[in-house]
């Protein structure tokens, strides 16, 4: 049996089909026509592997309390091993309704109300969200853009902000959204040994790390070995292979009091077992989906570089941040002038287009833009040249 699901071109109507991202503008306050390409999932069928997969569990009828055996971590396993050459052990993992669900958790296992906990903006705004709604301090290390449109990191502030507001905690993105970096292994060490040396317990979310396109991506924890006993690795395939709605994460924690304090963490939020449609999806997506995530790589960096190319012809005061993985695209819009609101309304109502404002990312992210380029080619066609009509 071949892989069935490779027609990216493939535009499918996704309303009615409870999709956030589709069927619920007006009761966000936009406009019905609206068109959609904020919120981070895909506009492409996932592998027909995990099709199938669910298709058999749903016709076997009965849909009981659900565990996963030794071939589930296998699979897991296996993924690591062929893409990171990660070699993972069934110890270290604890299953999860997906990541931002796990953030909260550490959060919680790791730090004490009034801890502070530092986060580089802009960036995903869970992060800032799972930080304040437990009462903890939020510190915010700003990421720099140069004028390549590369964003780096300031280690000084990072060092600095860790030894004046005794920062506890760090959530490191990586890859990192909305921004597209794709950290490399000697700025991962240099944040590692700050937090080394400062007693910093560093949660990555490592959920985009399939979707790197510059370098191949680097795990944080096997930077270093001491990095270790000073980390935990988040790790999903709900972004990989477009089944979020199944909220399945696999978070990975070496040191065994750090995984015990977050199980606690877990169980006192009253969950125990991961839904059993999530469990045979991320089995088949890790053992048989490996041609569509190489074809869907293909067509997404196509689509980055349509983009771009469409950007530099049409709309040259809108520039494009070098975009390293992720399939999310952040555009800087400041060359018009805009305040946050006039930008929002232009896109939203002028344009008909629903995207990320800037500013949910941090006060950083102001006159930027994050746009979902994991769309078949005529959705995304369509949403720049609605934006050329009103800033062309």
């Amino acid at each position: 049996m071949s892989e069935r699901h490779l027609d990216f071109d493939k535009v499918i109507d996704r309303k009615g089909t409870r999709s956030l991202k589709y069927d619920f503008a007006v009761r966000r306050g936009k406009p019905q026509d609206v068109l959609p390409l904020w919120v981070a999932d895909m506009d492409f069928q996932t592998s027909s592997y995990v099709t199938d997969a669910l298709e058999n569990m749903v016709t076997h009828g009965i849909f009981g309390y659900s565990e996963s055996e030794d071939h589930y971590f296998e699979a897991v396993q296996g993924w690591m091993l062929r893409h990171y050459n990660w070699q993972v052990k069934e110890s270290w993992m604890t299953k999860t309704p997906g990541i931002v669900f796990a953030l909260a958790m550490a959060v919680k296992a790791y730090t004490d109300e009034n801890d502070a906990v530092l986060i580089q903006p802009p960036v995903y705004y869970p992060f800032k969200e799972v930080v304040e709604d437990n009462n903890r301090r939020l510190v915010n290390n700003t990421l720099v853009l140069q004028d390549d449109g590369t964003y780096v990191i300031d280690y000084e502030d990072f060092e600095n902000k860790i030894v004046s507001e005794n920062v506890k905690l760090f959530i490191l993105c990586n890859p990192h959204n909305p921004v597209g970096r794709v950290w490399t292994k000697e700025e991962l060490e240099r944040l590692g040994d700050i937090c080394l040396k400062h007693g910093v317990f560093v949660v990555s979310d490592e959920i985009h790390a399939d979707f790197v396109f510059a370098r191949k991506h680097t795990v944080f924890s096997e930077v270093k070995e001491e990095f270790r006993d000073i980390s935990m690795i988040c790790t999903s395939p709900s972004k990989t292979f477009n089944i979020a709605g199944l909220q399945i994460s696999n978070i990975f924690i070496f040191n065994p009091r750090k995984a015990t304090a977050f199980r606690r963490q877990v169980a006192a939020a009253g969950y125990s077992q991961v839904g059993l449609p999530g469990l045979v999806a991320c089995e088949a997506a890790y053992r048989y989906g490996d041609e569509w995530l190489e074809a869907v790589l293909a067509y997404i960096k196509s689509n980055a570089e349509y983009t771009r190319e469409y950007l530099r012809e049409h709309l040259p005061k809108v520039l494009m941040t070098r975009l390293e993985g992720t399939y999310l695209v952040w555009l800087d819009f400041r060359a018009y002038g805009l305040t946050d609101a006039e930008l929002d309304e232009k896109i939203l109502n002028e344009a008909g287009l629903w995207l990320d404002s800037g500013a949910v990312f941090g006060k950083c992210g102001e006159g930027f833009q994050r746009i979902n380029i994991a769309c078949p080619r005529a959705t995304l066609q369509l949403a720049l040249d609605q934006l050329t009509r009103v800033f062309g």
